[in-house]
């Protein structure tokens, strides 16, 4: 245990569990390491709030889950937000048509970065309507957009285009998830709570003990209120950190 962290105790690591997206974004990924994630997902520690993986997995880990009501997240325009709307809108519904309950789109924060607003208006509006009703979680990419004018223009336009989660990060740049970033989002979150919108929070890039993800829960609640996170509002992107929790939950105790 580092400095300063401590024990998580068996209750936290039963709701951080629920809350949380088993993760596999690899580029070596494959049917096997998708199929032993998926054995992951129910077990008595608990079922997680999702599985997130490539989209070309889809078919493989709704089987591994055998009928299980974990929802499949699949990701697209990922990693780099590069792809136009329209393409990003057409693997959004690719991804919808081959069975994913949720989606995690990854925001054109490159063309926010060179100053063009309009792109990412344009995506939100076409691939919120390819998602349909599914969950539409969308990736800002916080840690390259850096200053809080531009994560709160990324924010609000993903909130105005039909967002239901904000995600910090795709984990595949640095930084990931920060304290600044988080304080920019909750803020644009709860602006559109006061216009009636309910919008989640997902933090990701980076997350990988205990105590780290106890204290993004932490946050969350301090602004909205205890007990104000759940899956259908607050969700932890993670791949290792699981193992650590489901050992919380058997032993009674661990450091974070």
């Amino acid at each position: 245990m580092s400095p300063g962290e401590t024990a998580v105790d068996v209750a936290t690591a039963r709701r951080l569990v629920s809350m949380m997206d088993l993760t596999s974004l690899n580029e070596g990924d494959d049917s096997a390491a998708v199929e032993r994630l998926a054995k992951l997902a129910v077990s008595p520690a608990g079922r997680v709030a999702a599985l997130c993986i490539w989209p070309r997995f889809i078919g493989v880990a709704r089987a591994a889950l055998c009928g299980c009501t974990v929802p499949v997240a699949a990701v697209t325009n990922f990693p780099d937000g590069t792809a136009g709307p329209e393409a990003a809108a057409a693997e959004t519904a690719a991804a919808v048509g081959a069975g994913a309950d949720e989606v995690d789109l990854v925001f054109p924060y490159p063309a926010l970065l060179a100053g063009d607003s309009e792109a990412g208006a344009v995506l939100m509006r076409l691939c919120r309507a390819a998602c349909g009703t599914r969950l539409l979680k969308v990736i800002l990419e916080t840690g390259q957009l850096a200053t809080p004018e531009l994560i709160r223009r990324a924010a609000d336009l993903a909130i105005d285009g039909g967002a239901d989660f904000l995600k910090t990060s795709t984990g595949k740049t640095q930084p990931g998830v920060t304290p600044a970033a988080v304080s920019v989002l909750l803020d644009a979150i709860e602006a559109a709570r006061g216009r009636g919108r309910s919008v989640g929070l997902k933090v990701s890039g980076g997350i990988r003990s205990g105590s780290s993800a106890r204290s993004w829960l932490e946050r969350y609640e301090s602004r909205f209120g205890a007990g104000s996170a759940t899956p259908a509002t607050f969700r932890i992107g993670a791949s290792s950190l699981l193992t650590e929790l489901r050992a919380v939950l058997e032993s009674g105790s661990l450091s974070g």
